[in-house]
């Protein structure tokens, strides 16, 4: 493996993970859980969980196993070698029109489903903020976790 394309695992406790919005291979999320795979293989993941909703959400629709990621990552490649080792051991086999509907979809998936789900969407919005409108979707919401958490202010 070419030094140069080695990724370090990144400091959970020290920072957060990639925004759930960066993209890789056009795939939202899949940075986030790359960050969070490579801190929890070091054990710097914090209180970061590796195979949390948003993880699951990509793995599915992908089809590629979680261990097995997570052996490959141990393996110190590159996100770029990592995306290729996705994309060949993937069961589903994605057109990139696929990959940008999900991604786009990802990015304005939203609580409006039932009450219940909207009732815990608000109760974590206002754990952080009792000003911000703005947060409408769970990429915001985390968005604004990740803020709040590394000592931002909402």
């Amino acid at each position: 493996m070419n030094e140069k394309n080695k990724i370090s695992a990144p400091d959970l406790t020290r920072r957060p993970p990639r925004s759930p919005r960066c993209h890789l291979g056009g795939l939202v999320t899949l940075p986030r859980l790359l960050d969070k795979a490579r801190a929890t293989i070091a054990g710097t993941n914090g209180e970061f969980k590796f195979g949390t909703s948003f993880d699951q959400h990509v793995m599915k629709f992908l089809g590629f196993d979680a261990a097995a990621l997570q052996e490959e990552l141990a393996t110190d490649k590159g996100d770029g070698e990592i995306l290729e080792w996705i994309m060949s051991h993937a069961q589903h086999k994605r057109e990139p029109w696929e990959i940008e509907q999900w991604s786009d979809y990802m990015i304005r998936r939203s609580p409006e489903s039932d009450q219940e789900t909207q009732r815990f969407f608000r109760t974590r919005v206002g754990a952080f903020t009792k000003t911000r409108e703005d947060i409408r979707t769970y990429m915001d919401l985390l968005d604004l976790d990740d803020l709040v958490t590394f000592g931002g202010k909402p």
